[in-house]
């Protein structure tokens, strides 16, 4: 309450560092795998905890700031890692075969989502321009590698940087959220 007897709204911490870590961190785990570093054992875990539900709590953290965006685009990527790590470990106990074609089309459908995403978020920074629009190429690098026309290599060189930029994003929100100035910078565009 403020001195008036009015109820105050609690102020809610920037929950974009840690969205954009899950969402960093586990792309890297998932690509590093891609490019044939490691087995899919840690990507699949993360995919559930860090890459899923501490990035859906992101979200419906952004959702009470009254950030569409950033809901949106944390929210909707959670449940992308917790979906993608179910399938893969229904495939592994035997419980479904995922197959190419479907594959590929669920990452065509990813792409699109994240192509209008992007022309959002060409507006709020060059980061952001920069991270979606990897992104989007990464979904059809994917799409690409599934339906049999580019080699997963490929891909998971892409996502390794798509991963450490939105590390790097997650770094540069935290300082700034910590000391009120962009130390590592973003672009960001003038409203």
């Amino acid at each position: 309450m403020t001195n008036d007897g009015a109820v105050s709204k609690p102020v809610l911490a920037n929950p974009g560092s840690l969205g954009l870590a899950c969402f960093g961190f586990t792309t890297l785990l998932l690509n590093v795998h891609n490019v044939g570093l490691i087995p899919d054992t840690m990507p699949m875990i993360w995919g559930f905890f860090w890459g899923g539900a501490a990035q859906v709590i992101a979200g419906i953290i952004e959702a009470k700031r009254g950030e569409t965006f950033a809901f949106t685009a944390f929210t909707a990527f959670g449940f992308f890692w917790i979906g993608l790590a179910s399938a893969l470990l229904l495939q592994h106990l035997g419980v479904i075969t995922l197959d190419a074609a479907s594959l590929g089309w669920t990452m065509i459908a990813w792409g699109i989502f994240t192509l209008y995403l992007t022309v959002v978020a060409s507006t709020i920074s060059m980061a952001h321009r920069i991270l979606f629009i990897t992104l989007t190429v990464l979904f059809g690098l994917l799409a690409g590698h599934f339906l049999g026309a580019v080699p997963i290599k490929v891909a998971g060189a892409e996502g390794i940087f798509v991963g450490a930029f939105a590390v790097y994003m997650s770094a540069a929100i935290l300082f700034h959220s910590v000391h009120g100035r962009w130390i590592m910078p973003i672009g960001m565009f003038k409203k």
